[in-house]
């Protein structure tokens, strides 16, 4: 059985061939010309051939265009993985880090990552976090590990 666009409405044709105008060379162009091409009962297979693109991917616009109309052509993005950690926590890990531990009254005059990961768990910033993550999330913000302390890369 043959894939096919529903009917299309004229204020849709016309947005169609904007968008084949507007982003000539563009993904957007490409996705439009397959909704036209598909319009005029063309195949999957024949839109594919023309398209350069395989024919499942041609399917996937053409079952889109025909849920979500024209909003359909446009990419969805993937939200990525969820933040680990609000602002307020990066802040406390970025902040502990860089205080002196001798001055919190602890034993050492170094942090390890280690000792950081223990104390931001035994301080309630983070319920659990990995050595990694917290090399990471100093990185991210700019600090290096220098003369046995973390400081900000500008320094």
């Amino acid at each position: 059985m043959s894939l096919f666009v529903r009917p299309l409405r004229a204020d849709e044709r016309s947005h169609l061939d904007e968008m084949l105008r507007v982003d000539y060379d563009g993904e957007l162009a490409r996705r439009a010309r397959i909704v036209l091409l598909s319009a005029q009962r063309v195949s999957v297979r024949e839109i594919s051939h023309r398209i350069g693109m395989h024919p499942i991917n041609v399917r996937k616009w053409l079952h889109r265009f025909n849920v979500a109309g024209l909003n359909g052509l446009y990419p969805r993005r993937s939200p990525g993985r969820p933040r680990l950690f609000s602002d307020e926590q990066r802040k406390a890990i970025i902040g502990l880090a860089t205080t002196d531990p001798q001055a919190l009254g602890l034993s050492f005059d170094t942090w390890s990552l280690q000792r950081l990961r223990l104390q931001l768990i035994e301080q309630g910033i983070a319920p659990e976090i990995s050595a990694e993550t917290i090399r990471q999330e100093l990185l991210r913000s700019g600090l290096t590990f220098a003369e046995r302390h973390w400081v900000s890369s500008d320094d």
